[in-house]
């Protein structure tokens, strides 16, 4: 890429990148930001489903886990966190539970809240893969967005190297 403030020449077929429909900018701004969210999940996919063996929506939830300092979420919290219907995470936890990635446990005090914990085995591959997600999420970043928008990102996402 070069260091020009011209937008990378595939953005140019994006209509929300041209500036010069109905969209006011903030509406514009947004449908970027969805379309680059897009091409990193669309990138991580395959590289989760293949060094992690889990779904994107699995990892997703690894994700939520992983910042949690110590212990877990209840599920209802996970749920709220990610947006997605409690039924859809059950069914979530438990296939991350079949493959020893996640623990369930009961709330103390709550017989109806349920817990959910990263397991030693989950760290252990996050810690290992971390790099090669981390490297997915700058590439697609940097192939989809001009040198203004990638610096602007750089602020909210540590480690988005220079071109």
């Amino acid at each position: 890429m070069t260091a020009s403030s011209e937008p990378p020449a595939d953005l140019r077929s994006c209509p929300s990148a041209q500036g010069d429909g109905l969209l006011p900018p903030e509406l514009r701004a947004w449908m970027r930001l969805l379309a680059a969210t897009g091409a990193v999940e669309q990138r991580l996919r395959s590289v989760v489903k293949e060094r992690l063996d889990v779904s994107h929506d699995e990892f997703l939830v690894l994700c939520l886990l992983a910042e949690q300092p110590e212990g877990g979420l209840r599920m209802t919290r996970v749920a709220e966190l990610l947006g997605r219907p409690k039924t859809r995470l059950t069914y979530q936890i438990a296939c991350l539970q079949r493959a020893g990635l996640v623990t369930r446990r009961s709330v103390c005090g709550d017989k109806r809240g349920i817990e959910v914990a990263l397991t030693d085995k989950a760290r252990r591959l996050l810690e290992e893969t971390s790099g090669v997600l981390a490297a997915t999420v700058t590439e697609a970043l940097a192939a989809f967005m001009g040198p203004a928008e990638r610096e602007a990102v750089r602020g909210l996402l540590p480690g988005l190297g220079e071109d």
